[in-house]
């Protein structure tokens, strides 16, 4: 590996590692000021995160996770901030959760059939903010932002007894028509719970994403589009329409996101289905700097936190002290990339100085030589 590879790789791992460095010492000291030992709380998290139900746990959530991070990755790369990402996963798990109860076919049939309905949703409701923007201008993150709250009221207005939702037994819940058994991802069997498989196929989207954006002509034009829109445009890409795809792929990766959590999990969507994830999404995106492993980690680090919180409060801190650890981790991330980028420049421009004042001495020595 040559040696400006080398410090790319070092600069990168050290961004993400001073962000979490900054803020577990925050968090230190935000635990000291309210009367508690800093110390033992992370000993707690750490040893409760390595439990073997734990690290199921967190598998499960960084699946959902990681699908999300890569959701906004693809918009990131493209300079987009898809916010939307919430309302596209959610609106496309109800309307696959929807189909997949109204039909009884082979799982061979049923499940590709739930997940490809989940990515043509999912890609069609993050598509009206691309086109929103190349035809009238409109921010994408106004309009994203926007879709995913007539997303919810769209969902509000579906999911109620007589329309596409049904009350439980108890008449308690409305959910969707539970899913029959043959739409049942499979699960990775251990002890004493369960890997969702569909871990699987967000290790492929994964790959796919690695592979498009760093191994084909779209990818390259995508992030030349991201760097420079105008640049781009001059090399011959057709901007508009690089925005409207990389849109819809968003969005087709964000009808991923709630297929974990429905084929593996809940069978149905309800009122209980989880929401916030793509919101998630963006900050594991942040810290992951966009990369399938970075946000591999990211994901697997924010479902560690979350499974902590949870032994945190039982032990008598506060739950919320987690939340203080990812928010003030958002926050470091920024300001950590940005620090870093700007040692990199200098770094860069004093090894391009050296460089010419070398060439300069030798070409000097050659002439008084000659």
């Amino acid at each position: 590996m040559k040696k400006f590879d080398k410090e790319r790789l070092l600069l990168g791992i050290a961004a993400p590692l001073l962000a979490i460095v900054a803020a577990f010492l925050v968090t230190a000291v935000v635990l000291v000021a309210t009367g508690k030992e800093p110390f033992s709380a992370f000993g707690i998290m750490f040893d409760y995160g390595m439990k073997s139900d734990s690290q199921v746990y967190i598998l499960n959530k960084a699946t959902t996770y990681y699908l999300a991070g890569l959701a906004v990755a693809v918009g990131f790369r493209m300079n987009l901030f898809n916010i939307g990402v919430d309302g596209q996963y959610r609106l496309a798990a109800f309307f696959a959760a929807a189909l997949g109860g109204a039909l009884t076919l082979p799982g061979f049939l049923q499940i590709p059939l739930i997940i490809l309905t989940a990515m043509i949703v999912g890609a069609m409701w993050a598509g009206i903010a691309g086109v929103l923007k190349v035809t009238r201008g409109v921010s994408e993150v106004v309009s994203t932002i926007m879709l995913n709250m007539i997303a919810t009221a769209i969902i509000g207005y579906l999911l109620q007894d007589g329309r596409l939702g049904q009350l439980d037994s108890a008449g308690t819940k409305v959910s969707t028509k539970p899913l029959p058994e043959s739409s049942h991802f499979f699960v990775f069997p251990t002890v004493p719970d369960q890997v969702w498989g569909f871990i699987v196929v967000a290790a492929l989207a994964g790959v796919a994403y690695w592979f498009i954006l760093s191994r084909t002509r779209f990818g390259f034009d995508l992030r030349t589009v991201g760097q420079s829109e105008s640049a781009a445009d001059a090399s011959g890409v057709n901007v508009k329409k690089m925005i409207i795809t990389s849109m819809l792929i968003s969005g087709l990766v964000a009808g991923l996101v709630g297929m974990p959590t429905l084929l593996n999990d809940s069978f149905e969507y309800g009122g209980d289905f989880p929401t916030g994830i793509g919101f998630t999404g963006i900050a594991i995106a942040l810290l992951g700097r966009n990369h399938p492993v970075g946000i591999a980690l990211g994901a697997l680090l924010w479902g560690f936190l979350e499974r902590g919180s949870g032994k945190l409060e039982f032990e008598g801190y506060d739950r919320e002290i987690v939340g203080v650890i990812q928010g003030v981790i958002v926050l470091s991330v920024v300001i950590a990339y940005e620090v870093v980028r700007r040692y990199g420049l200098k770094r860069q421009q004093r090894q391009v100085g050296e460089k010419l004042a070398a060439q300069a001495k030798n070409s000097k020595k050659q002439e008084v030589s000659a």
